[in-house]
């Protein structure tokens, strides 16, 4: 049984402030893109999970995110783990594209299926929240905003698809150090932070401050970006390291993307895809 996990964008990432619990409240606009991990279950005769993913950077151990769903899953139903289960990898690893996140929640709604259990989204979602913050958003398989600390998903429909291209480094963001540094961050005079209009919608993110003042590759390909004439506008996903342009209609992406490499060195994974709202 092969099962696909989207990767996704923040179009809009608000912070409103620090959570008792550690947490910090957020509103954001989530929306699933074209780009893929690839999950493969199978059943086995006897033994334990066996998992399998040929990408170095990805642990294999209880770690892991697809580990921890089939444990959580096959635990709380009486299910013994008896599975093969194989990651394909094509989402970078460390991205701000939600690529971890995805694989949990698609092993959710894989064993779902495989079990035969029936179990209704809310379910799930209940287990998804106690996986981590963005794997709720990843059951829904729509565009969505994200509230609380991102356990709380609220649909949206009728977003139009919009084109992108997606620009990573070869360095990853950590996430926590991101929200920890939020509240103390500063502007760096001269790039954007103001909100951007687009047809899906506006375009911010609060993440930008504390992670441009120590990456500023990730600040000069934005301000890059938003000058280039196929560019409607540009943003960094999640906490980074990726920044996505939203092309203009009937732009041709792919001279963006040489003029890119020929810009900043051929080091970046640059891909073209599409919102799949």
């Amino acid at each position: 049984m092969d099962w696909l996990a989207p990767a996704k964008i923040n179009l809009s990432l608000r912070i409103l402030g620090r959570r008792p619990d550690g947490f910090h409240d957020l509103r954001s606009l989530m929306v699933p893109i074209s780009v893929f991990d690839e999950l493969r279950f199978e059943h086995k005769e006897d033994g334990d999970l066996e998992f399998v993913c040929a990408a170095p950077e990805i642990p294999l151990d209880d770690s892991n995110l697809v580990v921890r769903a089939v444990r959580l899953f096959c635990g709380s139903f009486g299910f013994l783990p008896r599975l093969r289960v194989e990651l394909v990898k094509q989402i970078p690893h460390g991205a701000g594209l939600g690529g971890g996140s995805s694989d949990a929640a698609t092993t959710l709604l894989a064993l779902n299926a495989l079990f035969e259990t029936h179990l209704p989204r809310e379910t799930l979602a209940e287990l998804a929240a106690e996986l981590g913050s963005d794997v709720p958003f990843f059951l829904y398989q729509s565009a969505a905003w994200i509230s609380g600390r991102g356990e709380r998903v609220e649909p949206v429909a009728s977003l139009p698809n919009v084109p992108l291209l997606l620009v990573k480094p070869p360095f990853g963001v950590p996430t926590p150090w991101a929200y920890q540094h939020w509240k103390d961050s500063e502007e760096i005079p001269g790039v954007l932070y103001a909100p951007q209009r687009c047809d899906s919608g506006e375009l911010v993110n609060d993440l930008e401050r504390p992670v441009f003042q120590k990456y500023i590759l990730l600040a000069d390909l934005k301000t890059w970006l938003c000058a280039q004439p196929e560019v409607e506008a540009a943003l960094m996903s999640g906490s980074g390291s990726t920044v996505f342009a939203v092309l203009r209609e009937k732009a041709d992406g792919y001279p963006l993307g040489e003029r890119l490499a020929q810009e900043f060195g051929t080091a970046l994974w640059v891909f073209l895809c599409e919102t799949l709202a």
